[in-house]
């Protein structure tokens, strides 16, 4: 078993904010990522596919459909976007890094076996900052 790992960046604006709580409650445990007018981050996006590499290809997963795969499903939704108010898929949730993965893990898991019936979704990494990062295996 082989895992491919494609790179992907991406630029957000979020608030890390729970509503039911009171603004000093959100501001001792989310800091100033809790700040009134948002923060950003260049996110990064590491996607992992497992599998055997095909006898014809050598592939495990045609890179650039993978790439076009997670531009277009992915990257597009969340790129110059604020995470709170311009992504759907982000409605009601707070926009933490481990939510916004699951959500990204619900996209493009059934999407990478339609490209491949052979390649799997194995992991994503999401990087926020250059030292703090999440990763999900889809558990």
């Amino acid at each position: 078993m082989i895992v491919i790992k494609q790179k992907h960046h991406f630029s957000s604006s979020h608030k890390l904010f729970n509503p039911s709580w009171t603004e000093e409650q959100n501001k001792k445990v989310f800091g100033p990522c809790a700040n009134e007018n948002w923060h950003g981050h260049n996110f990064e996006l590491i996607v992992g596919v497992k599998g055997e590499p095909d006898n014809e290809s050598g592939f495990v997963i045609n890179p650039e459909k993978l790439n076009s795969l997670v531009q277009d499903k992915v990257i597009v939704k969340v790129d110059h976007k604020n995470l709170n108010l311009d992504v759907p898929f982000m409605k009601d949730k707070i926009a933490s890094c481990e939510n916004l993965i699951i959500e990204f893990w619900k996209i493009l898991y059934p999407e990478v076996n339609r490209i491949d019936r052979n390649a799997r979704l194995n992991h994503l990494r999401l990087y926020e900052t250059p030292r703090n990062f999440v990763d999900y295996y889809g558990d």
